[in-house]
């Protein structure tokens, strides 16, 4: 089938979307919902057998939608309409919740449904959940709804239900003297990502994103107890919650760091150091081991890693090496395994080329201490999507598996044609050879895992289901630890030496810094232009070609 894409933001149900579409073997293009007038032009020119909308903010006009079936994925069970369907589930502690395919009828979210997945709803953020429930539920129903649309079926009348507008900011107001410590993380969680809660710390307000329980701290309910790798421990009723970040009030503002918000008012707490342990531990970095395997979960906010969590991150690494294990897992975090720079706190920066070279740097140092591991085999597991420096850094492991769901973004193009680092050079070429750099490097369109092991690019595609991923992992890391591991490591250090001898590894990342030197000082100002409209999350203007390939054979006419 013909099918395109209508989205408010090329987000990551849409590029899931988008790739498991193509792997099935349809015809995609991609529009942005910039205006109605667009949208028909779109149809106009790709002329699609169907309109799939996963994420709008804005209703189809009536001309599309009755010259062609348009199905939008609504992140809500059938009978459930409005625009914060997530929303209103996590607050109110929905023990399950559902994904609708509906068509788009006059009636906004009240057209006939086409398919549905329910799902059991995690303890987690709102983010969390559309990330993962929601979009694997999505998936599953897109294609059964294709089907029927396919056979001519016009799809199941709605049940009754009822519409519920966004969730008034009073309804998420959190009572310090008063709110429970589940409490405050339900209204925390069912606004992260979007709009985050509305609060007052320190005389300022803010708004609260990635909040987690502290296990230990105590103290005056709403009062400020300690600050720990930028999140800062606030007392609840009958504990205490970290807060990862803030977002102060105005249109140009962006999550940060919550301690780089507060700034000296929170300069007189009391630090508590970053812990790995993963039943009491604080931050986002966890070791645990089991028998000769150790895995290293790092589950930085939306897949960011600043040059503070690099630097955590290689401290807790080399600590892992000097584990009597066998096999270290690079098991990144739910979401995301890796993303690559902390764009945001880059453009927070007093200088962002500055803060983009240390980034990077410290970025380099994990990759490079992972290569140069001569005690251990190592694995990247991805189990969460990987865009940018973080699929390259997921190479400097011997073995790179990766969940058959994820989306893979191996590319470095999209923002601002950086040249990229974390030692891709090197790495690349022995995976795909060098004819096959181009066909990773240039390929700007998100990836499933199988095709990224069809390239070359991934050693292994695990089962997709996180759970049976997880065992999958740990079962063939137990494999690599087992009677044959002291041949699989004289090889891989037989290795190290000969690709020593005959290039040295810092020749590699000398020559991958001296052009992301010119991408961050040099005169062509493209990736701060791309990265400051990214975490400012300016409307788009028009939609790339690479993504709209409807307009770009109009453009080579």
């Amino acid at each position: 089938m013909r099918i395109l894409l209508l989205c408010h933001a090329f987000n990551s149900l849409s590029q899931r979307v988008h790739a498991e579409l193509r792997a099935a073997g349809h015809e995609v293009s991609v529009e942005l919902d910039i205006s109605d007038e667009v949208t028909s032009e779109a149809v106009a020119l790709f002329k699609p057998d169907v309109l799939v909308a996963p994420f709008l903010k804005r209703k189809i006009p009536e001309a599309v939608f009755a010259e062609v079936p348009c199905l939008i994925v609504h992140p809500g069970p059938p009978g459930d309409r409005g625009p914060a369907a997530l929303d209103w589930a996590v607050l109110e502690g929905e023990p399950e919740w559902g994904v609708s395919i509906i068509r788009a009828t006059e009636e906004l979210d009240g057209g006939p449904v086409l398919a549905s997945r329910m799902f059991a709803t995690r303890p987690a953020r709102k983010s969390s959940l559309y990330r993962i429930e929601v979009t694997e539920g999505a998936v599953a129903a897109l294609f059964e709804a294709l089907a029927r649309v396919e056979r001519g079926e016009p799809g199941d009348p709605p049940p009754p239900g009822r519409w519920r507008d966004p969730v008034p900011p009073a309804a998420r107001r959190i009572d310090w003297s008063t709110d429970k410590t589940a409490t405050v993380l339900n209204k925390i969680r069912s606004a992260d990502g979007f709009p985050g809660v509305i609060d007052e710390i320190a005389g300022r307000e803010v708004r609260l994103f990635n909040a987690w329980t502290e296990p230990e701290l105590t103290g005056e309910p709403g009062a400020l107890l300690a600050h720990c790798h930028g999140a800062v421990c606030r007392a609840t009723l009958d504990g205490a919650v970290w807060i990862g970040h803030l977002k102060e009030s105005g249109e140009r503002s962006f999550k940060r760091r919550a301690t780089a918000v507060l700034g000296e008012a929170v300069a007189d707490l009391p630090g508590r150091e970053l812990d790995a342990d993963p039943e009491t531990g604080r931050g986002p970095i966890r070791y645990r081991e089991f028998g000769a395997v150790g895995i290293l979960d790092f589950d930085f906010y939306n897949g960011a890693m600043s040059t503070e969590d690099c630097r955590a991150l290689l401290a807790a690494y080399e600590q892992a090496t000097r584990r009597p294990t066998r096999v270290i897992v690079l098991a990144g975090g739910a979401d995301f395994w890796s993303n690559g720079m902390d764009l945001n706190a880059i453009e927070a920066a007093a200088s962002p080329p500055d803060e983009s070279w240390d980034n990077i740097r410290a970025i380099d140092e994990v990759a490079e201490a992972v290569i140069r591991t001569t005690s251990h085999l190592t694995v990247s597991a991805i189990g969460g999507n990987a865009a940018a420096g973080g699929v390259f850094l997921a190479l400097a492991a011997d073995q790179v598996w990766a969940r058959s769901g994820v989306v893979l973004n191996p590319h470095y193009k999209n923002m601002g044609n950086l040249y990229g680092s974390e030692y891709w050079t090197y790495l690349l070429p022995k995976r795909v050879g060098e004819g096959g750099i181009k066909a990773v490097m240039g390929h700007r369109l998100p990836m499933l895992a199988a095709e990224a092991e069809a390239l070359g690019l991934i050693d292994r595609t695990g089962p997709n289901h996180r759970p049976d991923f997880d065992t999958f992992v740990l079962d063939q890391a137990a494999r690599l630890a087992g009677d044959d591991f002291e041949s699989r490591l004289a090889a891989k250090i037989e290795r190290r030496e000969r690709d020593e001898a005959e290039r040295p590894l810092h020749d590699y990342r000398d020559a991958e810094l001296e052009r992301m030197r010119m991408n961050f000082y040099g005169f062509d100002p493209s990736y701060h232009v791309a990265r400051f409209r990214l975490v400012r999350r300016s409307p788009h203007a028009w939609t790339p070609l690479y993504l709209a390939h409807h307009r770009a054979r109009v453009g080579g006419k």
